[in-house]
């Protein structure tokens, strides 16, 4: 099975030996994305409902280098740094997903940097 590594500068560079996003398989395989400005690599919004709306930002950019959507997801994660945060994140996502939401699975874990909220990572349909 061959592989595409997807790069966009419409989406926060990765800081590690990982890629955006990569397609294989027929899917496209987003690593996890932070709410972080593409352009200044800033963290944008102090709350959860706008970190995750730059989060699905991030993840829109990448998915559409590799020829895909946000419609397309199938599956998704998500880590939140505070469990509380969990009624906003979950508010905002419904304003991008109001139609066949994907599968969605979630964590409470401790997120680096300082002020970092959530982190998503998806996969769709290529």
């Amino acid at each position: 099975m061959a592989k595409e590594v997807i790069h966009t500068d419409k989406a926060p560079r990765s800081l590690a030996a990982y890629s955006q996003a990569v397609k294989a398989g027929g899917f496209v395989f987003v690593a996890g994305m932070g709410p972080f400005d593409p352009v200044t690599d800033e963290l944008v919004g102090s709350t959860i409902q706008e970190q995750t709306a730059q989060c699905l930002r991030n993840i829109e950019a990448a998915l559409h280098a590799a020829g895909s959507s946000l419609d397309k997801v199938v599956s998704a994660t998500f880590i939140l740094g505070n469990a509380a945060d969990f009624a906003g994140m979950n508010e905002e996502w419904g304003r991008w997903f109001t139609k066949d939401p994907p599968a969605r699975q979630g964590a409470k874990l401790p997120i680096q940097p300082k002020g970092m909220k959530i982190s998503i990572a998806v996969i769709a349909e290529a």
